[in-house]
């Protein structure tokens, strides 16, 4: 706009003055000025782009392959047309990169009439998440530098990847059972199904109860003694609010209590347990900015940030995958935590009070979390004493942080393990899985 002002004025001043070869000269450098808008624009909304991926989920290592492909439409030539495939910066920036990028996802490129231009790179994931490949950014203009234009095409893929699982020691795949005994220590209910003996018979006993061979044979009223069933399974809280985790140890430690998750929920459903999971974390797909693009941004800057996911989520709810057995139930457990990020929402001890009335009496709570301040003890000790077995990991580097979060949980009846490492994982899911 600048440039058609300081022109018009020109030729303003030549018609004023008669100076007619500046007047001539001002006609036509409007003349070039205007075809070249005309042409820029017509450029730019004839060009279509598509987005080839060949998987939408992955695990940590893997690569996703991906194929631009930029059309010309139109009936005129495209001079020029730079682009860029889009993807997230945070992840491209940090140390170490979260994603490696394998060829070239920037092209220059001349396109005829009718004319096509792709471009093949990969991409490597080193850390789970929820990854937003594109959209692409168009970028063209005249060959006088005097118009570009900038548009956002091929609307963007999202790439799921898994958190890791590592694999327990002492666990027979083939048979689907622990080598060695299992711990089911919180015994809450009686199995009628299974008898471990008689008793004398006690006021309030059910008639179903009395053992009537027993008693024509002694004269006298006998009870049976039913085996108690046990606790199977578990629920899984995972503490995820930014608060806990302090930054120093970021992101090793938060990343270590998704794969200690992880792990627990495997090993949970390969022995045919049931299983779920509560957090506090927020949703990735929360994040994502799904409308309200601007196709016809002024800058390149301008088109990025109409392309870029939510930096915030302002979500409080509590993410949860309900305690039960299925075929599927591990899958939307890893999904959940391949997604799952930081936040400073919810409070931990918050969670456990909108979500124990979901939390089945049959199963194992178990808490993981970097600490144990007073007020998630007491949320943890409420639980134990409405009747549910209750077991703590704590993840922390420093063996005085674990004594002190062992200290409040012990005060409340809820029994701590330490995590210490990746390489301690094994072992600790080995010996108490079910708490």
């Amino acid at each position: 706009m600048k440039w058609f002002l300081a022109t018009t004025a020109l030729l303003l001043v030549a018609l004023i003055f008669e100076l007619g070869l500046l007047a001539y000269a001002m006609y036509a450098l409007l003349g070039v000025m205007l075809v070249s808008r005309v042409m820029a624009r017509q450029w730019a909304d004839h060009l279509e782009a598509e987005r080839e991926c060949n998987r939408f989920s992955v695990n940590i290592g893997q690569r996703v392959a991906i194929l631009v492909s930029v059309n010309n439409a139109g009936k005129l030539p495209v001079a020029w047309v730079l682009m860029e495939d889009l993807l997230p910066r945070d992840a491209l920036v940090h140390r170490p990169p979260k994603i490696r990028v394998r060829g070239s996802r920037f092209q220059l490129a001349m396109l005829r009439p009718g004319g096509k231009r792709t471009f093949p790179y990969q991409v490597e994931f080193a850390e789970r998440g929820f990854y937003q490949i594109g959209p692409l950014i168009l970028e063209t203009g005249d060959l006088f530098g005097l118009h570009r234009r900038w548009h956002v095409a091929a609307p963007p893929h999202f790439v799921l990847v898994y958190p890791e699982v590592v694999a327990l020691e002492g666990y027979d795949l083939a048979s689907r059972r622990p080598i060695g005994e299992v711990r089911m220590a919180h015994r809450l209910f009686e199995d009628p199904t299974r008898i471990s003996g008689v008793r004398d018979y006690q006021a309030g006993d059910s008639l179903n109860r009395i053992h009537w061979r027993a008693s024509a044979r002694t004269g006298q009223l006998h009870s049976k003694v039913y085996e108690p069933s046990s606790v199977a399974g578990a629920t899984i809280l995972l503490e995820f609010n930014q608060a806990a985790y302090r930054r120093r140890h970021e992101p090793y430690r938060s990343e270590l209590a998704v794969t200690a998750t992880a792990s627990l929920a495997n090993a949970l459903y390969q022995m045919n347990q049931q299983v779920g999971l509560v957090t506090n974390g927020r949703d990735a797909v929360d994040r994502i900015r799904s409308e309200g693009w601007d196709p016809d941004p002024r800058s390149r800057r301008a088109a990025q940030r109409s392309a870029e996911m939510l930096d915030r989520s302002d979500r409080l709810r509590p993410q949860v995958v309900d305690t039960c057995r299925g075929p599927e139930q591990l899958m939307r457990i890893l999904e959940t935590l391949a997604r799952v990020e930081l936040t400073d929402g919810l409070r931990f001890a918050d969670l456990i009070g909108e979500t124990a009335s979901r939390m089945p009496r049959d199963a194992t709570v178990l808490a993981i979390l970097p600490a144990a301040p007073p007020e998630t003890a007491i949320a943890l000790g409420n639980l134990r004493r409405q009747g549910r077995a209750v077991t703590a990991i704590v993840i922390t580097f420093a063996d005085h942080e674990f004594s002190e979060a062992a200290g409040r949980l012990a005060a409340e009846g809820v029994e701590a393990r330490h995590l210490a490492d990746r390489d301690a994982l094994p072992t600790l899911c080995r010996n108490y899985i079910l708490g």
